[in-house]
């Protein structure tokens, strides 16, 4: 079978599930992970044989994303700040908005000291705040063991050192373990559990409940917590900057308005209101 073949194939059975943009979108990535080549040399090449070892992986690649498995999650692979980070269903898949909350503390802080990253999942935080700033000290906290294995690994492969720890932050006894920040950064759990029946397949199956859910009486409660975390652990003149569910962010400017501090909420490329910066 040739490449073009086995491309218009891969595409036409992934539209089963997906709209057709989406599905090029995850073939074009597949056939690169299989091939090793860019879509402007498979063309170029589109009338070569595919290997047969490349048709079994192309095989067992789409019989998992029939189930609705993220193709991340299939490829163990994300892209975030133009680096290639491992993930499995142990963190969240790193996603743009969470970039744009990166390149807001970037263009918004000159030469930190010290940051923490309040659930770091993947490390994909840190790891692009060291890169922007090589002589900081990154702590990333996760109550996720699985999860900071899988930090290590990228940070490990990506070549920066961050500080990794297994800390539960909703227990404000294990605050004693911490230091004082100059950032605070966090993209913490905020969806609603109530809103868990509105997400896609893709999200509710297989990313971590746990990184993603809190429970419907209380959806702001990790702000509650940083806002006091924040009371005793934030540097005069230090920065929090945080991602938020986009109909809570004036609750969340709120609680850090009554808990001090200035605010400023920050809409994502959609327009939609996604970050929260407090000072």
């Amino acid at each position: 079978m040739t490449t073009k073949k086995a491309y218009i194939d891969f595409v036409k059975s992934l539209k089963t599930i997906y709209d057709e943009r989406e599905a090029d979108t995850i073939a074009d990535w597949v056939f690169e992970k299989i091939t090793g080549s860019k879509r402007l040399e498979r063309r170029l090449n589109r009338y070569n044989q595919l290997k047969e070892v490349h048709f079994i992986e192309l095989q067992n690649y789409l019989h998992e994303l029939q189930q609705h498995k993220p193709v991340q999650y299939v490829l163990q692979e994300a892209w975030f700040y133009k680096m290639r980070f491992f993930v499995d269903e142990n963190v969240l898949i790193p996603r743009p908005e969470t970039e744009e909350l990166v390149e807001w503390v970037v263009n918004d802080t000159s030469k930190p000291t010290n940051i923490i990253d309040i659930g770091t999942g993947s490390g994909c935080i840190s790891i692009a705040l060291k890169k922007e700033f090589s002589k900081v000290n990154i702590t990333a906290i996760d109550t996720s063991e699985k999860a900071l294995q899988v930090a290590k690994k990228n940070s490990s492969a990506l070549d920066v050192e961050i500080d990794l720890l297994k800390l539960d932050f909703l227990n404000e006894k294990e605050w004693q373990q911490l230091d004082k920040y100059d950032i605070i950064v966090s993209n913490p759990p905020y969806i609603p559990l109530k809103e868990k029946k509105m997400l896609a397949k893709n999200v509710t199956e297989y990313e971590p409940t746990l990184a993603l859910f809190v429970e419907n009486n209380d959806p702001c409660i990790f702000y509650k917590k940083i806002a006091e975390f924040a009371k005793t652990h934030l540097e005069p003149k230090g920065k929090i900057y945080v991602e938020v569910h986009e109909e809570y962010a004036n609750d969340i400017k709120s609680i850090f308005a009554n808990a001090g501090f200035e605010c400023e909420i920050k809409k994502d490329i959609y327009g939609k209101e996604r970050m929260v910066k407090a000072f």
